[in-house]
């Protein structure tokens, strides 16, 4: 009953049926209570998202899958303390994590969010170590900027650990020297391994053991309706016991079947043999363990642990024969033979016989007849050449297994290295490099949903909105219902200005998955590009609700606060993103702009250098950095930040016009004139480009050139303070600088 439980709720788990399986599982633990049946009832919860359920059930159990078991659900309830004390008890010091590899990885997560960066990376490395193909610890090492490079991680220790674990199951599958050993070792105690084939209709010998009735324990075999019923039905319960060697079917079985044609379709080949065993015989002595011992070796000992192929085949024509004779004298059989071992020994006799007759057989005295005897030495050599034949095969199927495995292994940790390479650099920020390490990806890989999602994310980091926006519709159409990247596709659109693209991207978010913070986030984005800050803050909190350790909804909460000027607020979304991810270089940039516009410019300078520690090629962190710093009177370094802002991008105008800014602080207004006059061909519809040029002219009395410039930047249509800003420089034309500027 255990066993039918068991494998009714593995059953369930593995097509989904997740009531199913907790409702057994619950009958299980109250029937056969032990803590092995409360970690299959604990992982039927957490495989239900009832990980509250898993955690009380398993709270206190000390065996290693339970600790597991518990720490996960620890984790899915954000109880990281206790999950940590549960894979390392603090009465244990020297214990071993639990579930090797994964659970290394799940002790990682735990430091990470702990903000133990150094013990999370070693946790992922070392679950590396164990498992090379865990991908999710080296992208948690790319995440936190502690990757090796690729081709250290999934190089030859990899290949040679790999290798090393499926090679370690080629004995299970290929070994037939180690399958003979167990026939032999299963011939020494139940008189052979292939006894029950003579006794057995023909139609199950081809099934094997799997298909016969699984019902082990039962004792009511002697009956001959039940015994039809038995052999017949197909057993409910032998799937689950299949992994484990079944107990012999037949021991102690005395066949008792009144129709020979019930067991076989051979009705009468052999009526010598039928006449023989059917005559009426007179009543035979028991034959005593030690003379069954004694004929048992005869019979067997040179017979090899498995029969040839030859004489399988020379037998062949006398099996059904014999199959036919025992079961039409079922009860003779056990009546005479006295035992269940001596009738093996009795059916066995018949089926190594080959082409003697049975007026030889004195199985009055147990002993075998001299014509026998001498086929043994031609038994032994065909044996002994067949068990030759049958290594050299073996160790030919091995070397070609081995062959198959090394190669397979080859070919999966070369993708692995470029996608490993492709993610690491991607982490690192430096997304031409990635971009050109996913070029190198087969086509079939590289049009994946998340290889195309990880492009459109560097050419986002690149500021290559157009290419971004491509990657992702191209990601979109190769998997159309998955969430990989969809935050950042949706800040794409919002660049892009792209409102009817959005909002149709944020319903078909919503209708696919409204739990996932994704989602959320692409309508908060679709709600700010509206001006509607206050509904887009909404959703990037209810985005934050569904998922605390997504920091980007965070970071999406900090920029809508801004907007609204309540930095307080801002600035604790900002913190909260980097509790979750400390290299979130977003939430640091978010931070020195709060700082910026608060004229805190120390403060502004020291997370603005942060976030570019974190991604020195951004262009516009580096152009906000080099503000702070102009802002602290340190013009010159202010410079050469923005003199590696324009070479980061030069199609960012932002740079370029913080640089002329600065130069016109300077009174270096020729230079000044040379870069906006560069500035105007990568961006000649910006208003502020010929509001500044009409200043630096107003400044060298070339007032008509400066009313030109100030007539062109009220044309561009600039926001309604630039406006106000300019017509009072018009009004202004003729008052010098010194004068408009004073108090």
């Amino acid at each position: 009953m255990e066993a039918m439980l068991v494998d009714c709720v593995r059953n369930s788990l593995s097509h989904f049926v997740y009531k199913n399986a907790i409702f057994m599982c619950e009958r299980l633990c109250a029937e056969f209570p032990s803590e092995v049946n409360l970690q299959l009832l604990a992982t039927s919860y957490l495989q239900n998202n009832q990980a509250y359920s898993a955690y009380h059930l398993l709270k206190g159990t000390q065996m290693a899958q339970s600790r597991y078991l518990f720490a996960l659900s620890c984790y899915q309830m954000d109880l990281l303390n206790e999950a940590e004390s549960a894979l390392c008890p603090l009465n244990e010091p020297g214990a071993e994590i639990p579930n090797g590899a994964a659970g290394h990885y799940l002790l990682g997560l735990i430091y990470k969010y702990t903000d133990r960066r150094k013990n999370a990376a070693q946790q992922f490395k070392l679950s590396l170590t164990l498992d090379p193909l865990l991908w999710a610890a080296y992208e948690e090492l790319c995440i936190l900027g502690a990757a090796e490079e690729a081709t250290v991680v999934f190089g030859e220790a990899a290949a040679l650990s790999i290798q090393k674990q499926y090679m370690q199951q080629l004995p299970t599958s290929l070994g037939l020297n180690t399958y003979n050993e167990e026939r032999n070792a299963t011939s020494a105690k139940n008189t052979s391994s292939e006894d029950y084939s003579p006794r057995q209709p023909k139609h199950t010998q081809g099934h094997g053991l799997k298909d016969i009735s699984g019902n082990f324990h039962s004792h009511g075999l002697n009956g001959g309706v039940s015994n039809m019923t038995f052999y017949n039905t197909p057993s409910p319960v032998a799937a689950q016991l299949s992994g484990m060697a079944p107990p012999p079917l037949f021991r102690n079985f005395q066949p008792a079947l009144p129709n020979q044609n019930s067991l076989t379709t051979d009705s009468s080949p052999k009526s010598t043999v039928n006449s023989t065993l059917q005559a009426p015989a007179p009543r035979r002595k028991f034959v005593d363990e030690g003379k069954l011992r004694k004929i048992s070796g005869r019979l067997f000992s040179d017979s090899g642990p498995r029969r040839s192929s030859r004489l399988s085949a020379d037998s062949g024509a006398n099996t059904n024969a014999s199959v036919a004779t025992v079961s039409g004298n079922g009860n003779n059989t056990s009546k005479y033979l006295g035992s269940s071992k001596l009738s093996s020994l009795g059916l066995r006799s018949v089926t190594l016989r080959k082409g003697n007759s049975w007026a030889n057989e004195n199985m009055d005295e147990g002993v075998r007849s001299e014509p026998f005897d001498d086929s043994r030495p031609n038994t032994a050599s065909t044996t002994a050449s067949m068990a030759s034949s049958d290594a050299k095969s073996c160790d030919q199927e091995d070397e070609i297994m081995s062959q198959k495995i090394t190669i397979g292994v080859s070919e999966l940790l070369s993708l692995l290295r470029t996608l490993g390479e492709g993610c690491r650099l991607s982490y690192m920020y430096k997304c031409q490099e990635a971009l050109d390490t996913y070029m190198k990806l087969p086509h079939k890989h590289y049009n994946t949903g998340w290889v195309l999602s990880q492009v459109g994310k560097a050419y986002f980091e690149l500021i290559d909105y157009l290419e971004a926006e491509k990657s992702f519709r191209l990601a979109r159409q190769a998997s159309p219902y998955s969430l990989e990247g969809m935050d950042i596709y949706s800040t794409v659109l919002y660049h892009l200005k792209e409102d009817m693209k959005l909002s149709y991207l944020a319903q078909e978010l919503i209708s696919t998955d409204r739990l996932a913070p994704q989602s959320w986030c692409a309508m908060g984005n679709c709600y700010s590009l509206q001006k509607d800050h206050e509904t887009a803050l909404k959703n990037f909190l209810r985005a934050v609700q569904l998922n605390p350790r997504f920091a980007y909804a965070h970071t999406l909460c900090g920029h809508e606060y801004a907007t609204l000027e309540d930095f307080e607020n801002g600035m604790k979304s900002y913190q909260n993103a980097l509790r979750v991810d400390t290299r979130h270089y977003n939430a640091w940039y978010g931070l020195g702009m709060i700082y910026l516009r608060q004229e805190k410019l120390e403060f502004s300078e020291h997370h603005f250098r942060m976030a570019f520690l974190i991604n020195p090629s951004s262009s516009v962190i580096m152009s906000y950095l080099g503000t702070a710093l102009h802002a602290l009177k340190r013009s010159e370094e202010a410079l050469e930040i923005m003199e590696q802002a324009i070479l980061a991008d030069r199609k960012n105008p932002l740079p370029m016009y913080q640089k002329a800014n600065i130069l016109v602080c300077l009174e270096r207004l020729d230079e000044a004139l040379e870069v906006l006059e560069e500035l105007k061909e990568y961006a000649p519809s910006e208003s502020s480009v010929y509001a500044l040029m009409g200043r630096i002219y107003k400044r060298r009395n070339m007032h008509d050139k400066a009313m030109l410039h100030f007539g062109l930047a009220l044309d561009m249509k600039p926001p309604a303070t630039d406006v106000a800003a300019i017509k009072a420089a018009m009004e202004k034309l003729h008052v010098p600088d010194e004068i408009d500027e004073s108090p």
